[in-house]
């Protein structure tokens, strides 16, 4: 688990400080010149905790119970080269820590390598923003890792903002990499190499992922804003999970099997209406829809509220409706023969509330001349499905501004 001192930030920032300057320039210049500068970081913790009895590594029932602990840090750098360009240059680290009862099942014998593990995730991105025009673009890559699995991905995007600013564009697309390892239930291990049966490895295997993301934003009025949202997402490779187990209608065990292509398909259409000072509602609907029969609908409103000057309360809610893919039974129920067949709940005809509420607090406190803490939100949620599985989560969010 990532543990981040103060000592440690007040070094970071100060550093920075030591290496910004600004440059003298002409009064009569449109745009100053800067070196590099810290814009903003954003340190989040969160605690999560989840508990159920539709276990896909069991075979559609048995306990889901789930512990993560989550620390991620990121960072924004920028600078002005004095022609009207700005750059933007940021980082993002995350580590989860994990326990989970239902992974340590992998192995009926003895505790499984995935019963408890970490999760490491460091990204870097870079943008350049044209301040005449308000086109950006920029680029980013990211890699994740964890004990059956490795990431390795980056992508490309532009925004492109109307001469009124009312109107903005943007586009994203991004590519990953994943070899996964093929750990396998200790029930199909019987014809492996001795020195290998008690780990449960078959080798590992290719998992990649395409997705095209666009966004359109509208200032409708100074009250009203809406933003559509279109992604398009392309999967190939090892898209089922090797250590979960199907039950067939004839008694007999099975290894989840899926086909090794997928097309998802979200859209969105996301409302805020500012009613007045001290209140917004916030508001967002999604529809999904993929290649292997699943539908889902989400509704989520926020609604913000203003206490004082330096307080305010957010209390939220999620709707989420999705069927069942075609490849779905539980327990007992897939038909011997099928191509195709799993037993996880996730991929299953399930509701789901999600509700809790955010307290906000913006001090914008000035550290030493360096930097501001300029917010400080504490969010806990509440999450229930329809299968039985329930789930709770606090997070901590801390935000600190440059000058």
């Amino acid at each position: 688990m990532l543990k981040i001192t103060f000592n440690t930030l007040f070094f970071l920032f100060m550093s920075l400080q030591v290496f910004s300057q600004m440059f003298k320039i002409d009064s009569t210049a449109t745009f100053e010149k800067k070196a590099l500068s810290f814009e903003e970081a954003n340190i989040v913790s969160s605690y999560y905790h989840q508990n159920g009895n539709h276990s896909a590594v069991t075979g559609g029932i048995g306990t889901e119970k789930l512990t993560d602990v989550a620390n991620v840090i990121d960072f924004k750098l920028g600078y002005t080269n004095g022609k009207g360009k700005k750059y933007h240059f940021g980082g993002e680290v995350g580590i989860d820590y994990y326990t989970s009862a239902s992974s340590d099942n992998i192995d009926t014998r003895v505790s499984s390598a995935s019963s408890s593990d970490v999760r490491v995730y460091p990204s870097l991105n870079y943008s350049v923003e044209n301040i005449k025009t308000g086109f950006v673009k920029g680029g980013n890559i990211a890699f994740s890792q964890e004990f059956d699995y490795t990431s390795i991905g980056g992508g490309f995007n532009f925004t492109k903002k109307s001469k009124d600013q009312n109107t903005e564009f943007a586009a994203r697309a991004n590519v990953f990499f994943d070899t996964y390892a093929q750990y396998i239930p200790s029930e199909f291990r019987t014809n492996q190499p001795p020195r290998e049966e008690g780990e449960g490895n078959i080798g590992n295997a290719a998992r990649n992922t395409f997705d095209l993301s666009m966004t359109l934003s509208q200032i409708v009025t100074k009250r009203f804003q809406l933003a559509l949202t279109m992604d398009a997402a392309y999967q190939n490779g090892l898209l089922s999970t090797p250590f979960h187990r199907v039950y067939m209608n004839d008694g007999s065990l099975s290894r989840e099997t899926l086909p090794s292509q997928r097309f998802k398909v979200p859209i969105g259409l996301r409302a805020n209406y500012f009613l007045g000072e001290k209140v917004i509602i916030r508001s967002f609907y999604r529809y999904y829809q993929d290649d292997w029969g699943m539908n889902a609908h989400t509704v989520h409103v926020e609604v913000p509220y203003k206490l004082s000057p330096l307080y305010s309360v957010s209390p939220f809610y999620r709707y989420h409706k999705q069927t069942a893919i075609d490849y779905f039974a539980p327990k007992g129920e897939n038909a011997v023969g099928a191509a195709f067949f799993s037993s996880d709940f996730d991929l299953s005809g399930i509701d789901s509330h999600f509700y809790g509420i955010g307290i906000r607090h913006t001090p914008f406190k000035t550290v030493l001349n360096l930097f501001s803490i300029s917010q400080l939100e504490l969010r806990g949620a509440l999450y229930n499905r329809s299968d039985g599985m329930n789930a709770g989560i606090v997070s901590f969010h801390v935000q600190f501004k440059g000058f």
